[in-house]
């Protein structure tokens, strides 16, 4: 099931068919990594996957910590290795959870800050989708607009 939200917005024609045509395989990526996380504490394994701009796909999982703060998001993760790899600037990401449940707020944050119009696709172990604007889950971000130069 895809459910597209009215408020979507994207950045171009070739953003949208890029989308489009790796929704597939970003979700495919997602739920891969979601079988390599580490969460021995909350038993919560999530995987996501970032579309960055030139069609290449950056995953990433969970990993927990005993302290429970220093636990690194799934979302973050894929957005390190993305960084690493040279990638800044994204269409979508995936996130995959057992409930299908949407990136927490301090992920929400980190992505807006390389793709605050990018689209948010949000799956379960059921096969069920639902698609977002991350401007949708993060109204109003504090970006780089907001520091003084």
């Amino acid at each position: 099931m895809w459910r597209q939200s009215e408020r979507v917005s994207y950045s171009g024609d070739v953003g949208v068919n890029l989308l489009q045509e790796a929704v597939g395989e970003l979700v495919a990526a997602a739920a891969q990594a979601q079988k390599m996380a580490y969460a021995p504490y909350s038993r919560f394994p999530v995987g996501a996957a970032l579309l960055a701009a030139d069609g290449a796909i950056y995953a990433g999982c969970n990993v927990e910590n005993a302290s429970y703060g220093l636990t690194i998001c799934a979302e973050r993760n894929a957005l390190a290795h993305a960084v690493l790899c040279g990638a800044k600037q994204f269409i979508g990401v995936a996130v995959v959870t057992d409930n299908g449940v949407t990136p927490c707020g301090a992920c929400r944050q980190v992505l807006a800050e390389f793709g605050p119009r990018m689209t948010v696709i949000v799956a379960d172990m059921h096969g069920n989708q639902q698609i977002y604007s991350l401007g949708e889950l993060l109204p109003d971000a504090f970006g780089p607009g907001h520091l003084q130069k």
